[in-house]
């Protein structure tokens, strides 16, 4: 599990800036949403799909730019429900968790895709466990 680790390791410490010794509750935010999507990430890419966003996941996931997403559109993505409970975690109005997952949440399936693909369905769930447990260690 040594590459997992590092992967792991790496995308918290380019997030945080600080080697993912401090704990982010956004990362954490983000680790909890994969651990929870039915799938994992390859569950996460279908609800974007669903969604007609497939292209932008995509661009994520690929070696080339991210293309942006707005609050809204990732609101149609993750559910009313889903920011609410995300928003309540976090201590931010609905809107503000929206914009923060916005800006956040194309670099860490970047870092987690950095062959551009994504990982073996059952290593999808393990990196996000990973974060966790990462985030846990600070």
């Amino acid at each position: 599990m040594g590459l997992l680790d590092s992967l792991a390791g790496q995308v918290l410490g380019s997030l945080s800036g600080t080697g993912g010794e401090q704990r982010s509750p956004m990362l954490e935010v983000i680790g909890g949403l994969l651990n929870n999507q039915q799938g994992g990430l390859g569950g996460l890419v279908q609800a974007f799909q669903q969604k007609g966003l497939g292209e932008v996941i995509a661009s994520w996931i690929g070696t080339g730019q991210n293309l942006p997403i707005s609050a809204e559109q990732l609101q149609s993505v993750l559910g009313s429900e889903q920011v609410q409970a995300i928003a309540r975690q976090l201590g931010f109005s609905p809107e503000a968790a929206s914009e923060q997952l916005a800006q956040t949440m194309p670099t860490v399936i970047d870092q987690l895709t950095p062959g551009g693909q994504l990982p073996p369905s059952d290593a999808a769930g393990g990196l996000a466990g990973l974060l966790a447990a990462l985030q846990n260690k600070g």
